[in-house]
């Protein structure tokens, strides 16, 4: 299952592991892109493809997605690759600040909802492909949405990637059975780096990489026996493990800070979850 797969780094990655042979789930927000990358992945001559539309800013709706799923199929890799940066300030129609919605607690209720369903394959991932930006912030649970700061859309962003690094290094500590990893496809040439950075795209398009370059250590951490084997947890960039804090950046959070934005994201999850 692939989040976000219907261009980009998503679409990248579900390409080839459709060369591969493997069944796909694009979970996709967008009906229309959604179907036109449907039909370019099938080109591949893989038919095992199945769209899913679902926007991952919605929890209840994420919540009644992987409820319905759980009945209806088997999954063994799960591809959080979904991303929001918006730059300005917008709520949700639960009242949810947007790239949070979308990057945190999407990726938080999505992957906790499967984890039932991924315990009972015999070799389950879960990957996140977060961002290198990540690598400026320190965790910070007490503005989760931003409300009391001038809001700057990177920055947010850039913590949200944060946020996901420390979910996959406490969901590898506690699902044992379950391999985890984030990692950092590099600056690649995305739509989504294009719309969300068009300064950075402007200053760097001959610099970045394509986007199959980009999905390169996403395919290998869902499909790679190597991959397997490497610690469960880890952050990696062009498939080797790499430090998630620069030298002297001071961007280390506390397990106790670790376990409130466990905590905080858990009871905003419930609040949403059909009963």
């Amino acid at each position: 299952m692939i989040t976000g797969a219907n261009s980009g780094i998503g679409k990248a990655t579900a390409t080839e592991i459709a060369k591969r042979g493997g069944t796909l789930h694009l979970v996709c927000r967008n009906k229309e892109r959604a179907e036109e990358a449907k039909r370019e992945i099938t080109e591949t001559g893989n038919q095992n493809v199945f769209l899913h539309i679902l926007d991952m800013s919605n929890p209840k709706g994420i919540w009644e997605f992987a409820e319905k799923f759980k009945t209806e199929h088997k999954l063994n890799v799960l591809i959080n690759n979904a991303g929001c940066m918006v730059n300005k300030r917008e709520l949700t129609e639960d009242g949810l600040e947007k790239n949070f919605a979308t990057n945190t607690l999407g990726t938080y209720i999505l992957t906790t909802a499967l984890l039932p369903l991924l315990e009972k394959d015999d070799d389950p991932r879960v990957i996140i492909v977060s961002s290198g930006g990540m690598l400026v912030q320190k965790l910070d649970v007490s503005d989760l949405q931003s409300e009391n700061v001038t809001f700057d859309g990177t920055m947010v962003y850039a913590q949200n990637k944060r946020q996901q690094v420390v979910l996959t290094e406490q969901w590898a500590k506690v699902h044992k059975n379950i391999h985890f990893s984030a990692m950092h496809p590099g600056w690649a040439d995305t739509p989504a780096v294009r719309s969300a950075m068009p300064e950075f795209y402007e200053k760097m398009k001959d610099k970045l990489r394509t986007e199959a370059q980009g999905a390169d250590t996403v395919v290998w951490l869902a499909v790679s026996p190597a991959a397997a084997k490497q610690t469960s947890g880890l952050f990696f960039q062009d498939r080797q493990p790499v430090s998630t804090h620069l030298l002297l950046a001071r961007t280390s959070s506390s397990p106790e800070e670790e376990e409130k934005l466990i905590e905080a994201l858990e009871e905003l999850s419930q609040k949403f979850k059909p009963t």
